[in-house]
C-alpha cells in the first residue's frame, strides 16, 4: 500500500479542508493544488499545527 494513501478516500476532500483551514489560521498562504514554494518550516508548521488539533480533538471526544 502506498504510504501517502489515505484508509478511507472519502476523507480526501475533509483532510484538504482541514489543511487550507489551520494553513489560514497560521497566515500561511496554501494555494489549491501544487505548493512547492512552501518553506519546509511553512510545511511542517501545517503539519504539526493538524496533529496537534487532531489530538487535543481525540482527547476531548473520544473519553
Amino acid at each position: 500500500m502506498a504510504r501517502n494513501s489515505n484508509t478511507v478516500p472519502e476523507s480526501k476532500g475533509k483532510l484538504q479542508s482541514f489543511k487550507s483551514e489551520v494553513a489560514s489560521s497560521l497566515n500561511i498562504d496554501l494555494k489549491q493544488g501544487y505548493n512547492g514554494d512552501l518553506t519546509s518550516r511553512e510545511a511542517g508548521s501545517i503539519g504539526g499545527e493538524m496533529v496537534k488539533r487532531m489530538i487535543a480533538y481525540a482527547e476531548k471526544n473520544l473519553h
